[in-house]
């Protein structure tokens, strides 16, 4: 089982070494912690699709790769939620330097997302599990959507401005493509009804 947790340093290590790469490529304080805050979400964005596709890629190619990415998606999660912990400490400390004043859809799309991540993450266990019942699996469905709508809009977004392109097109089209295998499991599924 502790071989199993590896994800959760893995989105550690990412995070703070994306936050001390983007500290030092700023010209001021307020620059590296805008570069930090950006670096934090691009280390934490693979671990968060891989959560998100596992059990679709699983389901769509019978691997051993596939079977131990879906096996042990709820490590990548929480190691997502670690990386994305250390994300939320960069961009709110750049607001806070920068004077920034959180904007209603700001608070709504990440606030929620947040909340929803940190209640996936304190339920990601088999006791929360049977505690919840049909609940658990509404709330991990509810946030792992939300947490993939706040960064595929993100990046959209980026798209539509022409900002940090060409990671922003790849970012979009990796995050499409993941809802797309989750479509395809869900029509298979209808399919074989």
């Amino acid at each position: 089982m502790i071989a199993r947790r590896w994800p959760i340093a893995l989105g550690l290590v990412l995070s703070l070494s994306a936050l001390m790469l983007g500290l030092r490529s700023g010209v001021d304080p307020i620059d590296g912690w805008l570069h930090a805050a950006r670096w934090t979400a691009r280390a934490g964005f693979p671990l968060f699709i891989l959560t998100y596709a596992a059990s679709s890629l699983g389901r769509l190619w019978h691997s051993p790769l596939t079977r131990a990415l879906w096996r042990d998606r709820r490590w990548w999660g929480l190691g997502f939620a670690g990386s994305h912990t250390v994300h939320l400490y960069a961009l709110a400390t750049y607001n806070s330097m920068a004077g920034k004043a959180l904007t209603a859809q700001t608070l709504i799309g990440g606030g929620g997302a947040y909340v929803l991540l940190y209640l996936m993450a304190l339920t990601s266990n088999d006791a929360a599990m049977r505690k919840l019942g049909r609940n658990w699996k509404r709330l991990h469905t509810l946030g792992i959507h939300w947490l993939w709508f706040v960064f595929t809009f993100s990046y959209l977004g980026r798209v539509i401005q022409g900002r940090e392109m060409p990671f922003a097109v790849l970012a979009l089209a990796v995050s499409l493509g993941a809802l797309g295998l989750r479509i395809a499991v869900w029509v298979r599924g209808r399919k074989g009804a």
